[in-house]
């Protein structure tokens, strides 16, 4: 089966099997090209080569709302994750015994900023995902007359459990609250509409599967929430024409772009918008069936190995991140030794983390899956 995001656009495949987009996504061909030519112009003829870039901002939030099925209006340019997820943390008009609800088992990027806003007086309650995910019905215990924002991963970045977003922000937005949604392990891999999954706002980084560069995300604020969300770090382009320079008393811009503050990563948006014209060639549906594909490869082939799938799989809950362990096996040194064959995954003491992508293939997979068959098959050394 033909790859649908060409492998002729990714030069790792002629050196790895690169299984680990979870961890970081690589640059397309495309995109470098890019790159190397917003680097030159930079160099050949400094603000005469790069503002042509600052002046196609407004465009490239218009096709980063069109991925998601947003407005450009109501995307802003972030650095990363955490970012995002503190200019909506920190702009909610908080008030005495207000509560947010997070997953136990989030990453950091999103949880750190919420847990943060106990110095204010915030309620914030960690969910046990153990024995029980955040399912709507698990939610919908959990919620109470105080909570006043939920925040959840799409997919999980350890075991790649993938949550029924509509479904969680209808059990939300009937408790009045907001449904706050961090995107990183699912965008560029799965396709997404905000608006059919109801979310308030929702943020990713650019540097895992929408395969651009570290230092740029996206922050998608749904204009009515964005209008209410108070703007805690205002900068020169947070005004309504920064172009006018002296007046400082001007209002802000009524556009999510207020939330960038300072002049954004233009080298690293040029990545994000240059990654998602590959996608949208590709076919964005074609990209998350091919990838579930290959998952659903992998999970079979790890089962018939003897090995222990963590990740919950099923309609509307797989992904592109496969977690398991091979009994009586060190995670880590199963790890290193598939790197040391060029197969490229994450390797921790819990297990081992696969996670292909639209450019990776069948016989990548079953590739992995003979490496591991010999792991097994080599006795361990007393």
């Amino acid at each position: 089966m033909t790859p649908p995001l060409p492998r002729s656009e990714f030069a790792i495949t002629q050196r790895y099997v690169y299984l680990n987009n979870a961890a970081a996504g690589v640059l397309p061909l495309c995109s470098t090209v890019a790159i190397e030519a917003f680097v030159r112009r930079h160099a050949d003829a400094g603000v005469l080569g790069t503002y042509p870039y600052d002046a196609a901002l407004p465009e490239y939030r218009e096709k980063i709302g069109r991925f998601i099925g947003a407005a450009g209006t109501e995307i802003a340019l972030v650095p990363n994750t955490s970012w995002a997820a503190n200019i909506v943390a920190l702009g909610v008009d908080w008030e005495p015994g207000d509560e947010v609800l997070l997953c136990d088992n989030e990453f950091p990027a999103n949880a750190v900023p919420w847990i943060a806003l106990r110095d204010r007086g915030v309620a914030v309650r960690q969910l046990a995902t153990e024995p029980e995910r955040l399912t709507p019905d698990a939610l919908r215990r959990e919620l109470s007359p105080k909570t006043r924002l939920v925040t959840v991963s799409w997919v999980s970045y350890a075991d790649g459990y993938r949550h029924d977003l509509a479904a969680l922000a209808e059990v939300v937005h009937r408790s009045d609250a907001l449904l706050c949604v961090d995107a990183m392990q699912g965008l560029g891999a799965l396709p997404l509409d905000v608006r059919a999954a109801g979310v308030d706002a929702l943020y990713a980084g650019a540097a895992k599967w929408m395969l651009g560069l570290h230092g740029v995300g996206l922050l998608y604020v749904r204009r009515q929430f964005g209008e209410r969300l108070r703007l805690t770090m205002p900068g020169w382009r947070s005004l309504q024409d920064m172009w006018d320079f002296h007046n400082y008393d001007q209002p802000f811009s009524s556009d999510a772009m207020r939330f960038e503050g300072g002049t954004p990563n233009l080298i690293g948006a040029l990545s994000l918008v240059s990654s998602i014209g590959l996608f949208e060639r590709s076919g964005p549906e074609a990209i998350a069936e091919h990838i579930l594909g290959l998952t659903d490869r992998l999970c079979d082939g790890l089962r018939r190995l003897g090995a222990e799938v963590s990740s919950v799989r099923g309609d509307g809950t797989s992904s592109g991140i496969v977690t398991f362990r091979l009994p009586g096996r060190d995670s880590i040194a199963v790890g290193r030794a598939l790197e040391k064959k060029g197969i490229i995954a994450t390797y921790r003491r819990g297990g081992i983390r696969i996670s292909p992508h639209g450019y990776n293939t069948h016989e990548e997979i079953d590739t992995a899956l003979e490496a591991l068959d010999q792991q097994i098959r080599t006795p361990i050394r007393a």
